[in-house]
């Protein structure tokens, strides 16, 4: 405990060589452990890279902990938990515009024109979107880019990402909603 306090005074205070040292400890097996919950190598290291370039980028700011162990497992669990939650709203998505696409082989002149009234709302709302918002919702949604990717393209923070991608969706399920009431 005492070794830990002493390692995060060090990092706070900047020093590289403190932290790199605790990168080499603990990156491994912090992907193993995000791998046994995401199911993914690639996913566990983008989350356990994006844990530790956050965990450099905000070190003043860090709060005091007893055990760097303990907060290290605690934040890859909470990311790959998040990550989870995103693939599986993706996976729907994705199966929601696949159905889709063989419904509208099958589809009605009625439930084709209900479909692009949908895809024309959908492009409305994007279009009064922010334009950065908008082209995360686009690179995301219909790119299947990833947060940190999107982040890394247009020179933002992952968490700006997720609050304009928060944003987005909340802004078309309000019209959504609003189109579903009108009709």
């Amino acid at each position: 405990m005492l070794n830990d306090l002493l390692t995060l005074a060090r990092i706070r205070e900047g020093d590289i060589k403190a932290f790199e040292d605790v990168f080499r400890r603990y990156y491994s097996p912090l992907c193993w452990y995000a791998m046994s919950i995401t199911g993914s190598m690639e996913a566990a290291e983008e989350i356990v890279e994006e844990l530790f370039y956050g965990f450099w980028r905000d070190r003043e700011s860090l709060p005091l902990f007893r055990s760097m162990k303990s907060y290290l497992y605690v934040a890859v669990r909470n990311q790959s938990f998040q990550y989870c939650e995103h693939q599986e709203v993706r996976n729907k998505y994705r199966e929601f515009v696949l159905s889709r696409k063989e419904r509208i082989r099958d589809s009605s002149p009625q439930e084709e024109m209900e479909y692009q009234e949908l895809r024309h709302l959908i492009d409305t709302t994007l279009a009064r979107m922010p334009q950065r918002r908008s082209c995360i919702f686009r690179m995301h949604r219909m790119e299947g880019k990833k947060y940190a990717e999107i982040a890394s393209q247009l020179s933002l923070s992952v968490k700006t990402v997720e609050a304009e991608m928060t944003k987005a969706l909340k802004a078309l399920k309000k019209e959504i909603e609003n189109y579903i009431i009108r009709t």
